[in-house]
């Protein structure tokens, strides 16, 4: 199966990481503040009732809790609690390989129609209202893999992480880890208000059409997956980005 091709929406970025990247100024971060307080009130508001009948549909499905938890990295590495409607049965391991395809059958029912759609990513509403996350960034990795970026890929810790970014309108499943560390780099290294309406504006296109959300490879040096049992030659280690319940 070949890979699509992506189109980055950012200007070229020299690959060498800059020492100091320049904080933006107060008043630009108390506007991008006020915007996620808004829309996420606002979201909240407006979804209750679907996020209630969600969460039900859940508990009926399967048995376990409606909402998923899981500590991730927040900006400069400090923890928070990740919130996401359950989408796997709960006696799976949540730190094994991602799904790969709609008929894994560690996938529930009510899960593979979430994971279509994203619409198990709405819980986070409320990661961004508490000020853990915001809207638009690099979405939130494990703390533990940190450790084994390079100083360049680290620059994607200097921002909190978005609810959606500049990798997951430019790619998404069909990006490595590799390419999507990149452009969270990308994304820090270019940041402002602008940006972030269009890759909001982007993501609800994205949405809309759903689809793009099993990873072809999940790195470099990675063959392409195959079979339904969530095996490949090299599947990434417990804690990866690739994790089951991601």
């Amino acid at each position: 199966m070949g890979r699509r091709s992506v189109r980055v929406i950012l200007p070229h970025v020299e690959s060498s990481p800059p020492v100091e990247i320049a904080r933006a100024s107060p008043g630009a971060e108390a506007l991008r503040r006020l915007v996620d307080v808004v829309a996420a009130s606002i979201g909240l508001l407006l979804l209750a009732l679907p996020m209630a009948w969600i969460a039900w549909r859940i508990r009926r499905d399967s048995p376990g809790p409606a909402v998923f938890r899981q500590s991730r990295a927040g900006r400069d590495m400090r923890p928070f609690t990740l919130l996401k409607f359950r989408t796997m049965r709960t006696d799976v391991d949540p730190y094994g390989p991602s799904p790969h395809e709609a008929g894994d059958p560690r996938l529930t029912r009510v899960g593979r129609t979430l994971r279509e759609y994203s619409l198990d990513e709405l819980p986070q509403l409320w990661n961004v209202l508490r000020g853990d996350m915001t809207l638009v960034g690099p979405r939130p990795l494990y703390l533990e893999q940190a450790r084994e970026w390079n100083e360049r890929q680290r620059l994607r810790l200097r921002v909190k992480p978005g609810l959606t970014g500049l990798a997951q309108v430019s790619g998404r499943a069909n990006l490595t880890i590799e390419e999507k560390l990149e452009l969270d780099v990308q994304y820090v290294l270019a940041r402002s208000l602008w940006l972030d309406l269009r890759i909001v504006v982007r993501t609800i296109a994205h949405l809309w059409r759903g689809g793009e959300i099993y990873e072809v490879r999940y790195s470099k040096s990675e063959e392409v997956r195959g079979g339904s049992n969530g095996s490949n030659e090299s599947e990434p280690r417990a804690g990866s980005p690739s994790s089951a319940e991601r």
